[in-house]
């Protein structure tokens, strides 16, 4: 007759199975102070982040990594916001993105904490990587930033029109989601599938991440949804497709761009040229490379997802410091770039107790593909 307590002794002795990494994730550098969300990387390899004003201490809103520190980036007065003069300084910024003619575009959402957006300060900024200046400034106007609309990706098409298009999501957690488009060269913009059910929140959706329901939480009150509009956005390698989600869903949609570049055409004739590609996961960014494939994150499995040109997917990395993929940036060194910034374990999802545990990461992974490039 076998001994209980042996057995139980030697089954905590023994190597136990556990659950298995995939890929290999290299970390590429580690933040102590805010939390970073947006990343992206020039066609020469510089790095620019963002920080947005979520409550976190924040001196600058964008900053590019230089010789192992995080450095104001174009420089610190821009990063002083200023009331008098919202459409000249960095609110809270939400992305940075790199363009294919190497310019930084940097995306302001003018409402720090999703507060309503600053009257005139949403806009789209793009920095001269060469000179390291501002070259160009588009204000977003009161026709597409909603009270309350958040904007918080972008993706560029450069052949359209005379200087380029940008698609920008509409990621509101109280309003409508979108996709917002803008004439790069007039500073002309419009909403199209504004308040559609692919660019809103899922009601259904139930996420859980770290083994828990992730829900508002605050202490005498009961769980409330987190309920984030449109989100993640990509562009596909020809440029004739916009793929995006909503934060709270797992789907993946996709619209044909023509529709969108055309301001005339009726939401109705839109919505109707909407696809779902069914379930990816559950996904704050998105991302595209010059391979056809479209590459996800997926916060409740601690992974990073790549769907093929024959729409199947598969996870290339797995690991458990994947603590919520944030932001996902394809490089031109064969790398797809991404933030790990613990977003679930803020103060309003832990009953007010923030429990993330500093650094913060960026992580990049082999991917042997490049950037998508519209030029």
């Amino acid at each position: 007759m076998s001994n209980p307590a042996h057995t139980i002794a030697s089954a905590g002795a023994a190597k136990l199975a556990a659950e298995r990494t995939i890929g290999e994730i290299e970390p590429v550098f580690a933040f102590y102070d805010a939390m970073p969300t947006g990343v992206t990387v020039s066609h020469d390899g510089r790095i620019f982040v963002n920080f947005p004003r979520w409550g976190d201490d924040v001196p600058f809103t964008v900053g590019e990594l230089r010789a192992g520190k995080v450095v104001p980036y174009p420089d610190a007065a821009i990063n002083r916001f200023d009331p008098n003069r919202p459409g000249e300084t960095l609110c809270s910024v939400q992305s940075v993105v790199v363009d294919a003619a190497n310019r930084l575009w940097i995306l302001d959402t003018a409402a720090p904490s999703f507060s309503r957006p600053v009257d005139g300060g949403a806009k789209l900024v793009a920095v001269d990587l060469t000179a390291d200046r501002v070259v160009r400034t588009i204000v977003l106007p009161a026709s597409v930033v909603l009270p309350t609309t958040y904007v918080n990706d972008v993706r560029f098409d450069l052949r359209s029109g005379t200087g380029g298009v940008a698609y920008v999501t509409d990621s509101s957690v109280s309003g409508p989601g979108g996709i917002i488009v803008v004439d790069l060269a007039s500073g002309h913009s419009w909403r199209k599938l504004s308040g559609h059910p692919s660019t809103s929140a899922d009601p259904a959706f139930v996420p859980v991440v770290e083994g828990e329901r992730l829900a508002i939480r605050s202490e005498g009150n009961a769980p409330s949804p987190f309920s984030v509009a449109s989100d993640g956005i990509a562009i596909s390698a020809d440029g004739a497709t916009l793929f995006y989600c909503p934060l709270s869903s797992r789907h993946l949609f996709s619209v044909p761009t023509s529709l969108l570049l055309d301001e005339t055409s009726s939401e109705a004739d839109v919505a109707s040229a909407v696809i779902d590609l069914g379930e990816k996961g559950a996904s704050d960014g998105l991302e595209a490379d010059d391979q056809g494939r479209i590459y996800a994150g997926d916060y409740e499995r601690n992974g990073i997802r790549q769907r093929g040109a024959d729409g199947e997917w598969k996870t290339i990395a797995h690991d458990p410091r994947i603590l919520w993929p944030d932001t996902l940036s394809v490089a031109s060194d064969g790398y797809l770039y991404f933030t790990a910034n613990q977003l679930h374990r803020q103060a309003q999802f832990r009953n007010g107790v923030d429990q993330r545990e500093k650094p913060y990461s960026l992580f990049r992974v082999r991917i042997d593909g490049g950037p998508v490039k519209l030029i």
